[in-house]
């Protein structure tokens, strides 16, 4: 019994998280680069910090923040 190929990247799983959790179209998912594709999962599970990284805002820098941008009342 021959063996059967499996295919270089696993498109069926990539399709989904395309299509599915990132709500591209078709024509979006498939003029992507592979760079531009991690880039928006990275998005979509990490917020849109640039390194890649999301903490919470510490005490220290929400005071600097209300400092900086008063409530207006």
């Amino acid at each position: 019994m021959p063996k059967k190929n499996k295919p270089i990247l696993p498109w069926q799983d990539l399709m989904r998280i395309g299509l599915g959790q990132l709500n591209l179209s078709s024509s979006q998912f498939w003029n992507m680069t592979p760079k531009e594709f991690k880039c928006a999962i990275e998005g979509k599970l990490n917020g849109f910090i640039g390194n890649g990284q999301q903490s919470p805002l510490s005490k220290s820098n929400l005071e600097k923040l209300m400092k900086k941008f008063p409530d207006k009342s």
